[in-house]
């Protein structure tokens, strides 16, 4: 396999980088390598997965930053092919994340009529405090990030640095959390066809 070869990132069957033996390259500068000879590429690959350039840059960039944290490291064009496939799986998971927030915001906007009875606001407050238990039911940090973020509103560098975490476990934690809640609330509901005597 050449750097040039079309696709590089396609075959799901790619050894570990450190199963490939190490060229005498400094790791900071193979990075640099592959950002010069495989950025614009990556960039106009990612914007078929993506939304918009900016968010492809963000990916690119953060693939680059795990490219800089393996510990080993193999050929240039073996490197290349895991940048691409790197790439293409932390935008897969940006976009589950934000498909699973706009389902729940939705949800949440639906749940709220404009001029709410006393019997909406009284069952809004029981929904809520059900949420509640079930944000209990995660871990501290995940909970924590969970408050911080939709009752505080703070965004995700904030709370990676109010809770020492990197910004991606930031948003593995809200992941978490949204799916997690969905889930439970999910189960709660009585299924269709079903009738309570």
């Amino acid at each position: 396999m050449t750097a040039n070869d079309p696709k590089p990132w396609s075959d799901s069957t790619l050894p570990h980088p450190s199963q490939v033996e190490a060229p005498p390259e400094d790791r900071t500068a193979l990075v640099a390598r592959l950002y010069r000879e495989h950025n614009q590429a990556l960039v106009r690959f990612l914007l078929t997965r993506v939304d918009s350039e900016q968010e492809a840059r963000d990916v690119a960039q953060e693939a680059y930053v795990r490219m800089l944290q393996l510990d080993s490291h193999g050929a240039v064009s073996f490197l290349s092919a895991y940048l691409f496939k790197t790439a293409s799986n932390i935008a897969i998971d940006r976009m589950r994340e934000r498909a699973v927030r706009r389902r729940l915001d939705d949800a949440a906007s639906r749940e709220l009529p404009m001029d709410p009875a006393p019997e909406a606001i009284l069952q809004a407050r029981e929904q809520l405090e059900l949420i509640d238990r079930h944000v209990q039911e995660l871990p501290p940090k995940c909970r924590k990030a969970f408050y911080l973020h939709r009752l505080q509103g703070m965004s995700p560098p904030k709370i990676a640095a109010k809770l020492g975490v990197s910004e991606r476990m930031v948003h593995l934690y809200l992941v978490r959390a949204l799916v997690h809640v969905r889930a439970r609330l999910d189960a709660a509901e009585p299924k269709e066809g079903t009738h309570r005597e």
